[in-house]
């Protein structure tokens, strides 16, 4: 799985991360431990590492991975649940907050995670299996509009409505709960040169869904900046528009100094901004990185520092 996973814009991520090597920090996806190894390389021995995931396989693998490493503590907590981590480790507050919000490659690879539309397995695309509803389940059980409202909102399909639709018809004869069955569904309704990204979209709407995926990382940016120190920064990776966009307004909206001219054309209320930003413009993969790792190739890299 080491091998197999490789970290995203790793250096630019940890080199923007870490400003002190003594301070406290924060790995909001754990994952298979990419970005927290190099993180804990950068530490000094008095340096400190909390990191979350609720992936049963990565939770299990980075226990293991750093049984031997006391600056490391580990949860299975969701990351918007960062104010909790920090009461119970009786942390003041975090140097530094890194989040690379992409699923691995093991998630979208193995039959197993139940992510894959590449094989016939259940349909799943829970992170966290304590979640009680899975995507059979939202496929299964939401009516017309709501299922073409989700492959829209979270996945930009067009062909949303006529994909619900069908659905929905085939799920009277018959339950749908494997990917492959999804799947027949999806090719009857879109061309084949489309297919692939038809696909993407849906099981990136579904996951988005099931997962709370945009409530979740409001809750986590809300949360992670009041337990940001003075100086402590934020590097957030984003790999699609709507979780970009989401962290772009957050923190242009936490940087401002006075309202949009709109709302006070002549400037009388004043703003306390809470943060500056760091990148004016997202840092991305470079052409080598990409042809490493062409999954990283949608990755955005955005910074900011608590004022």
């Amino acid at each position: 799985m080491n091998e197999y996973h490789i970290p995203v814009l790793l250096n630019e991520s940890v080199d923007y991360l870490v400003i002190d090597p003594d301070g406290i920090y924060f790995d909001a996806t754990l994952g298979f431990g990419g970005h927290s190894s190099l993180i804990l390389k950068k530490l000094s021995d008095k340096g400190r590492l909390i990191a979350t995931d609720v992936d049963d396989k990565a939770f299990d693998f980075s226990k293991q991975k750093f049984i031997s490493e006391d600056r490391i503590s580990i949860y299975k907590f969701n990351f918007s649940m960062i104010d909790v981590i920090a009461k119970i480790e009786s942390i003041d507050g975090f140097d530094g907050i890194i989040a690379d919000l992409g699923v691995s490659s093991y998630q979208l690879d193995s039959k197993e995670s139940g992510f894959t539309y590449r094989e016939n397995t259940d349909l799943d695309l829970r992170m966290d299996k304590s979640i009680k509803k899975n995507a059979s389940d939202v496929i299964n059980e939401l009516d017309e509009k709501q299922l073409a409202d989700i492959f829209f909102k979270y996945g930009e399909e067009k062909n949303s409505k006529k994909i619900a639709r069908l659905i929905v018809e085939k799920r009277n004869s018959k339950k749908i709960t494997k990917t492959f069955e999804l799947n027949e569904i999806i090719n009857q309704v879109t061309p084949q040169k489309y297919l692939i990204k038809s696909l993407s979209r849906i099981y990136q709407a579904l996951r988005i869904y099931v997962n709370d995926e945009l409530g979740k990382l409001k809750e986590f940016l809300e949360n992670g900046l009041k337990t940001l120190k003075s100086g402590g920064r934020f590097v957030i990776i984003t790999y699609h528009s709507l979780e970009d966009r989401i962290v772009k307004e957050f923190f242009n909206y936490n940087s401002q100094k006075s309202l949009d001219k709109k709302i006070d054309p002549f400037g009388i209320k004043a703003l306390q901004p809470q943060i500056k930003i760091i990148t004016k413009k997202p840092v991305t993969p470079s052409e080598e990185e990409i042809l490493k790792n062409n999954r990283s190739r949608s990755a955005k890299l955005r910074v900011a520092e608590k004022l």
